[in-house]
Order: structure tokens, then sequence, then C-alpha cells
């Protein structure tokens, strides 16, 4: 039960330590031998943080109480199945990234200030996903968008602070949204703990029905803002470009998931009989297929690579809110798929992004030309997570979206059940417009196509292992997704 614990302070006590330890001036570098032992020190915490979480994970079965913020608000702690599956991806991808960060960030300045917000980002984000009320996972929700900030803002540049104080305002203007359901919840529910089935009071219901579907749309709002969800998305494409690479990986692959985890949560507490058939799931089903198109049209026109695979992650993050929307199983659950599909998939493009510049200094797409004689192996992993984000099979992405369509279809709402299915098939086909002709270019620069040298120049194993990591995890998802349900059987006990 006290691993729970562990697994939240150590990271975030490593995370302090190295903050103050590891003081340095703005332009302030490492000598080799200091730079050893902060790798080792991150490193060292990272797998112990990711030990604890997994122990947490398979042998934490009861909650646990830290303090109480008042007599009726604890701050608390309990392991459930989708907090469980948002936690192992995390495990999964902050590790991984981590460990890429070790070779990309060695020409990079105030490194010990990444690893030390980096490490606090993972405790917060494994007390994001153990949170057991909504008061907790407000709390923490608040404390990621904080600790992942230093992140977007990291090389100091006047774009980087920009993107960093957009990221930040739009965060902030969501959460306070959110606040003020939390508040109406707290008055109109029998507990703020997450239960299945509602928590809405009989009485509430009866006499407040309409206004708390109003709550309900603007707490959606509100957290929908970290999920990238139209018309809040725009901090998603302007932090992306300018954060390193494994950062951008982390927060495309998980920080993002944390809008995602909210609105399961919000949903869970007002009780999908509430709001099945209302104007507010319409209203939400909408917005979620407004972002999927939308979020596809500007990828397919947008010339820089990192810019481009953001504005693939607004709308790939709401084919999940879109199955969460039309509160089906079948599309739940295709929603549940698509978090571990996506998050494996942008995880490997944007450090294979990441990898390409760092070996090329090249960020635009229309620059990749011929890529892929160079770099063979890390363009195949783009390659894979490409097909996977399409949703082409054995990929983890053809599962999910199929899930989600016939979840569509099954449930019932007029002109929406079919519209859903179109519109995620002609995202997919966007998918393909601007992902694919980077591989063929890549791979197939044309006869005119004078490369300076054919060495290959892929990057060392620290940012190549990773990758294919990662890669391996996107197809294991679509080849045994079963597995994934019978995880969270017995997570979820």
């Amino acid at each position: 039960m006290y691993c729970i614990l562990l697994s939240i302070f150590c990271p975030i006590l490593a995370g302090i330590f190295l903050l103050i330890r590891y003081r340095t001036p703005l332009s302030g570098k490492r000598n080799p031998q200091e730079r050893k032992t902060l790798l080792l020190f991150t490193g060292m915490f990272l797998i112990i943080t990711a030990l604890l979480t997994v122990t947490s994970l398979l042998t934490a079965k009861e909650g646990i109480t830290l303090f109480y913020l008042t007599d009726t608000l604890p701050i608390y702690f309990k392991i459930d199945a989708i907090g469980a599956l948002f936690s192992l991806l995390a495990v999964i991808v902050l590790v991984c990234a981590g460990f890429f960060s070790f070779e990309y960030m060695k020409h990079e300045e105030r490194e010990s200030r990444y690893y030390g917000f980096y490490l606090m980002m993972f405790g917060v984000l494994n007390a994001l996903c153990f949170a057991g009320n909504l008061i907790t996972f407000y709390l923490f929700f608040e404390l990621l968008t904080l600790s992942s900030m230093p992140l977007v803002l990291h090389s100091g540049t006047k774009e980087a602070v920009m993107a960093g104080l957009k990221y930040l305002f739009y965060s902030l203007c969501g959460a306070y949204a959110s606040l003020y359901g939390v508040y109406f919840l707290y008055q109109n529910c029998e507990t703020l703990t997450f239960t299945a089935g509602g928590a809405l009071k009989a009485s509430a219901v009866a006499e407040h029905g309409g206004f708390l579907l109003v709550v309900a749309f603007i707490m959606i709002l509100g957290f929908g803002v970290k999920a990238g969800m139209f018309p809040m998305h725009a901090w998603l494409p302007t932090a992306h470009p300018v954060a390193p690479a494994p950062a951008s990986a982390v927060l495309s692959a998980m920080i993002v998931k944390a809008g995602v985890l909210a609105l399961i949560r919000v949903t869970n507490l007002f009780g999908t009989d509430f709001l099945r058939g209302t104007w507010m799931q319409t209203a939400w089903i909408c917005l979620t297929l407004v972002t999927v198109l939308m979020g596809s049209l500007l990828a397919f026109r947008e010339p820089v690579l990192k810019k481009r695979l953001a504005y693939s992650t607004v709308s790939q993050l709401s084919y999940i809110l879109f199955g969460l929307a039309t509160m089906q199983e079948t599309a739940f659950e295709g929603s549940l798929l698509h978090v571990l599909a996506h998050g494996f998939v942008k995880a490997v493009l944007f450090l294979s992004a990441g990898a390409f510049i760092y070996c090329t200094g090249k960020t635009r797409v229309d620059e990749l030309r011929g890529i892929g004689r160079k770099m063979p192996l890390t363009l195949w992993c783009f390659t894979i997570a490409s097909l996977g984000l399409i949703g082409i099979p054995p990929t983890g992405g053809f599962v999910s979206k199929w899930y989600l369509a016939l979840g569509s279809l099954k449930s019932g709402i007029p002109v929406l059940d079919v519209l859903g299915p179109v519109v995620l098939l002609v995202s997919a086909l966007l998918t393909a417009g601007y992902l694919l002709p980077i591989t063929v270019r890549g791979f197939f620069p044309g006869a005119d196509y004078e490369a300076n040298s054919q060495k290959k120049q892929e990057p060392s194993k620290w940012m190549t292992v990773p990758i294919v990591i990662i890669t391996i995890l996107s197809v294991l998802v679509g080849l045994f997704p079963d597995a994934v349900s019978f995880y969270l059987t017995v997570i979820g006990g």
C-alpha cells in the first residue's frame, strides 16, 4: 500500500534535489564528470520509480489517505483499472524518453533543471493516475501543468517562453473552469470518491438537472483544454515545436492524456445514465468530430515536422474523446485501446523526429528527402508508427479505431452515429496524406536526388533502443488487444 506513496514522492523529491544540488548559471554547462553523475542519478530514479509503480499496480489493492484538507476532503489514493492503464503508459513512455534524453540533451544547457522537472513530472503523473477522488485529482492536475511547463520553455528563447506562457494560460483557464464544476459536484454528489455508476444525489438530479448539465459541459470544456479539444486547442501546436523532442514525446503521449483521464473521471461522477441522450452529449460529440477533422486538415498543410505531429495529436486525442462522448461500451473500449496505441505511436513519431533533428538539423518535412538512406532504422520505426496512427493492421490504431466506429454505430444517436465513422475515415485518409509521403520520399528520393554522403547516420543506442522498444509495443497492442482487456480486469479486480 505504501508503494503508492513511494512511487509518487520518490521521483518528486529526487527532482527537487536535482534543482537544489545542481544549480547553474543560465548559460552554464556541466563538466563531463558532473554530467555523468547527473545522468546516473536520473537513470537510477527513473528505474526505481518504474519498479515502485509496477509493484503498486500489482500489489496495492487498498486505498490510502495521505491527510485531510478539511473534515470531508481527504487527499486519497487508490488504484483502479483506468488509473492503472494510464500509469502503465506513463511508466513506459517516461522511462524510454528519459533515456533517449541522455544523448539528445548532451549539447543542451541547463540539463539538471530539465531532469529535475522531468522526475517531478513523473511523480505528479503517478499521483494523478492513482488519485482516488476528485479533490486529489484536481490538486495534481494543477501541479502537472506547473511541473511540465519548464520542459516547454527549456531552451529559454523568446519563442519557447511565449509558448510556455501560452500553455500555462490555457491550462489554468481550463482548470479554473473545471474548479467551478468541482464546487457544484461537492454540493450535489453523495461522494467525490470515484465510484462506478455516478454519485449525483437523486434529489439534486430532480431539482437541478438542467443546471447540472451546464456544469458538466463547463467541466468538459475545462478539462478538455489539456486534451487539445476545440476551441481551446491552440496551445498544443505552439508548445510542441519549441520543446526538446523527448519532452514533446511525453507531452503528446502522456501529458495530454491527463485531460482524457479527467473527462473519464468527470463522466464517472455525473453518471452516463444522467448524461446520455442530452444536449450536452450531442454538443460534446460535435466538438470532438470538429476537432478530429480540423486537426487532420491543419496537419496536412503544415510543413514543420514537429508542428505537423502536434496538429495530429489534436486530431487523434479527439478520437478518444469521441469514444467517451458516445457513452457506449464498445466505443469506450476503443477509447482505452487508443489511449495506449496513440501513446506509443506518438512517442515513436516525436522521438524519431528528434533523432532526425539531432543527426541532421533538419526540421521541415521537405528537408527529409532521402533521410531513409542515412537513417533507415529510425525511418522504419517512424513508418510503422505512421501506419498505426492511420489505423492499418496489425498495429494498435486499427483495433482501437475499429471499436470506435462499431461503438458509434451501436450508439443509436441520430445522424451522429453514422457521421462519426465517416469523419474517422476521412481523418484516417488525411493522416495517410501527411505521414506516408515522408516515408516515400525518405526511402525513394528520386533519380535526381544527389546525396552528399550515403554513409548511415543513425544516432547512438541511447536514442535508437527506446524508439525500437516503443515501436514493438505499438504493434503488440494491435496483435494482442485482448491482453489489454485482461490486464484491466486483473488490476480492477
